[in-house]
């Protein structure tokens, strides 16, 4: 009984993975041609920026990625890069209470619907909140198709470049430009594990040094 609970479970949790770029329907994956090519680009490119209009998809689609990443999931149609194993990995944005109004709702759901967002809800383990942000989340623990644990942190931008230092990282989503010093430093964090960075941005400070 207990395996094929288990089965059932994880049959579930691809179901709502895949339920995101459906190959039929109204929000078919065919619509979506430049995140399909962002994703694919993932396979031979470790540094990657979808940038577009607000409201066009593009921290869903890095939340997507995150997800597929945390978890060992991967559709039938995914031609980007693929871990095989758990995966240590970052979420950052401007400041605290966007990371948590936007890239936390994204992955998680709103305050108190935890498992309604991106990633499913059976796979998150455990959460530990952050201090002096309400609703704000630290750290999530993602079950991964292998049985054992990826770590997701969420970080932000203004807690400056000594932040983002010192660990090693497989994947790394920033949502919005960043100063070029903690671009540079996500870049380290990834470089000695073959990690991926990927931006996810709406260029509205024009050409800046990052762009």
């Amino acid at each position: 009984m207990y395996r094929l609970t288990t089965a059932l479970q994880r049959l579930t949790e691809r179901e709502k993975l895949y339920s995101y770029y459906p190959d039929t329907g109204p929000l078919r994956r065919e619509l979506y041609v430049k995140h399909l090519e962002f994703f694919a680009a993932g396979s031979v490119h470790n540094e990657r920026a979808l940038l577009g209009g607000n409201r066009s998809g593009k921290t869903l689609a890095g939340a997507y990625e995150m997800t597929c990443h945390l978890t060992g999931i991967y559709a039938h149609w995914w031609k980007g890069r693929r871990f095989d194993k758990p995966v240590r990995a970052w979420s950052a944005g401007d400041t605290a209470k966007t990371v948590r109004d936007i890239m936390q709702v994204s992955l998680l759901g709103p305050h108190g619907e935890h498992g309604t967002g991106v990633i499913p809800g059976d796979l998150i383990e455990r959460t530990t909140p952050k201090q002096g942000i309400a609703d704000a989340i630290e750290s999530v623990y993602v079950r991964h198709v292998s049985g054992k644990m990826s770590v997701l942190q969420f970080k932000s931008f203004d807690q400056g470049r000594d932040s983002f230092q010192g660990t090693s990282q497989e994947v790394i989503h920033l949502d919005e430009e960043c100063p070029i010093a903690i671009y540079t430093e996500c870049l380290l964090r990834t470089m000695t594990v073959n990690g991926v960075v990927y931006l996810t941005a709406t260029p509205l400070l024009g050409m800046t040094e990052l762009m």
